[in-house]
């Protein structure tokens, strides 16, 4: 089992973990293309993309494998022989078993010690690819802005030596109210040793600059100021340009969830709890100190030589207050003056508590985005178990081996358990669920299924039978299965020719009877009428008896009759039942002339 198992894991985990590479391939193939990059830069960040790709890939290797390695020996009839030598599907998963939980093992130290590192330098280098500047290639024809602060036109450029032509050049370091427009009639692009600055060495042009200084305002008497044109056959300008690839610093990745560990993960939780109770405390304290129609909710006393604070006694009202007096001001401005004051002041007061809110949701999702990491640093060896108690049990009842099949099922399989385990991580990130009610969700819910299929497989139950559900759904479209008779080298009796006579001349009278009864119902009706349930035994008969022929060509005309008769089928029975008649030479009355030209036939 271990020598048909490993082989196969090894297979399809590299398979998946490609396919889940070119899936973040084509995710971020707009920051890698026309950046520069070195190989080696490019490889590396692919081999930290692969190690975070590794909780996707894997639980999909795992249903993969088990599902090819038990369809194999299903289909090969190996498990029915284990089997049927007192050998139960418990203990052939043994082994496999004992591989799966040294597995599971293996993948919660992955996630705890190695996919930290590997997330922290997989973003930091992924950032630092997005900053780097793209590769200057400036084209024909059209405007080119990708160096920073510049604007760039140029008819043609020769391509063996890079020389451009008819340039047209738009500086905006000194902002768009002072652009300085440069004119050429040939020029070249360099970089400087360090690479960071563009060198452009112009030819024969001319650059306009306006004079024009920020801190002199915009008044009518300058706004007309003179600019500085200058004439030239050679000159040399600098632009700021950093082509370098610059390695970000990973504290900051390192720092954040995605870089951390269990126990580093715990503490951060530990410490943005606290910071939320005391930024919590802090604003109900200041809640309770607010003061309201002039009375604060407490009281602060000395008691003793200490200070207490307690919550001020309901203030007792002679007479209820008497809102509607607030409109009898001696000036109607005053109750609208009143009205507005009071609205304002409570709209204040909303927005305040709404900011204060949002910097606390902020602090609490960081925590459950740090809680979330820290119970998927389990869930992946759970999924690998479960989907091994999946794979296993459904191999061994669909008995179907190969790529094919056991691919179609992994796949689906996989596609609900990622959506069923997306819908748990934004319902827990969104504070929606607990974080480990919407984490756990998809093994919940897979756990169920494996439990069953291990049930079902251990009492050997055909319900997911590949074949039974073929034929169902044959059965159900009106197609079904083409009988597959041959001539037989021994036969226990012979066709005797009377009988068939009387055998066939009986059938063509009932098919015939039962086709004329069909075609004088009316169309709509004929659509849901099927033929007699009595026609459908003297065709087995008949097909019984005449299966001992000799004939290879009758045996080939019992091969047309289906199992079951149909409406679109009556007519071709019919045919087939004069064909054989004509070729038993046996008279059929009303038969067509139409008799087939297959070779060695005699009428």
């Amino acid at each position: 089992m271990l020598q048909r198992f490993l082989p196969l894991l090894a297979m399809t985990f590299f398979i998946c973990l490609f396919i889940v590479l070119m899936q973040f391939l084509w995710k971020s193939i707009d920051d890698l293309v026309g950046k520069g990059l070195q190989v080696s830069v490019i490889a590396e960040l692919f081999f930290y993309a692969a190690l975070t790709m590794v909780p996707m890939a894997l639980p999909l290797a795992v249903l993969l494998a088990s599902l090819m390695v038990f369809g194999n020996l299903g289909e090969k009839f190996e498990l029915t022989a284990m089997k049927a030598s007192g050998i139960s599907l418990f203990r052939i998963m043994r082994p496999l078993t004992v591989v799966m939980i040294f597995i599971a093992i293996g993948a919660f130290f992955f996630q705890n010690n190695v996919l930290p590192i590997a997330q922290t330098k997989m973003w930091s280098l992924l950032f630092a690819v997005r900053q780097k500047s793209p590769e200057v290639e400036i084209p024909e024809r059209s405007f080119y802005d990708q160096i920073p602060n510049m604007n760039l036109y140029v008819e043609s450029k020769n391509q063996q030596t890079g020389m451009l032509y008819d340039m047209i050049i738009y500086d905006l370091s000194r902002g768009t109210d002072n652009t300085r427009v440069i004119l050429a009639d040939s020029g070249q692009f360099n970089f400087t040793e360090d690479k960071t600055r563009l060198f452009l060495h112009l030819y024969s042009g001319e650059m306009f600059e306006n004079m024009r200084d920020n801190s002199m305002g915009t008044s009518s008497s300058q706004r007309y100021l003179p600019f500085r044109r200058e004439h030239f056959t050679e000159k040399e300008v600098y632009f700021p340009f950093d082509a370098n690839f610059n390695r970000i610093d990973e504290g900051g990745i390192r720092s954040q969830y995605v870089g951390q560990n269990i126990s580093e993960l715990k503490h951060s939780i530990d410490s943005i709890g606290r910071q939320v109770d005391s930024i919590g405390s802090i604003y109900a304290n200041e809640l309770l100190r607010t003061p309201y129609f002039g009375l604060t909710p407490t009281v602060t006393r000395n008691e003793g030589g200490q200070i207490v604070t307690k919550p001020r006694p309901d203030v007792a009202l002679e007479q209820p207050l008497d809102l509607d007096s607030l409109f009898q001001a001696p000036n109607p401005s005053y109750a609208k003056s009143y009205i507005t004051q009071a609205l304002a002041k409570a709209k204040r007061q909303k927005q305040e508590y709404q900011y204060r809110s949002l910097a606390l949701s902020e602090q609490a999702k960081l925590m459950r985005r740090h809680d979330i990491e820290m119970q998927k640093k389990f869930t992946l060896s759970f999924a690998c178990i479960i989907f091994f108690f999946i794979g296993a049990p459904l191999g061994a009842i669909i008995k179907k081996g190969g790529l094919g099949t056991p691919l179609i099922i992994s796949v689906l399989l996989f596609i609900v358990y990622f959506i069923i385990d997306n819908t748990g991580y934004k319902l827990a990130r969104d504070g929606k669920w607990e974080v480990w009610e919407g984490i756990w969700l998809s093994s919940a819910v897979l756990l169920p299924l494996g439990v069953y299929l291990t049930y079902k497989a251990v009492g050997d139950s055909a319900e997911f039978n590949f074949e039974a559900v073929t034929k169902f759904f044959r059965r159900i479209a009106g197609k079904d299965m083409a009988r597959s008779l041959t001539l037989k080298e021994v036969r226990m009796t012979d066709v005797d020719p009377e009988e068939a006579s009387a055998m066939l001349a009986d059938f063509l009278n009932r098919a015939t009877a039962e086709d004329a009864r069909l075609k004088a119902m009316s169309p709509l009706r004929r659509l849901t009428a099927s033929p007699a349930p009595a026609l459908r035994q003297p065709l087995n008969q008949l097909v019984d008896y005449l299966s001992n022929s000799t004939d290879i060509y009758a045996i080939n005309l019992l091969n047309q009759y289906p199992f079951k008769p149909t409406v679109r089928r009556m007519q071709g029975i019919i045919d087939t039942t004069r064909s054989l008649m004509e070729r038993l030479g046996i008279p059929a009355e009303g038969a067509d002339n139409n008799i087939s030209d297959e070779p060695g036939h005699t009428p």
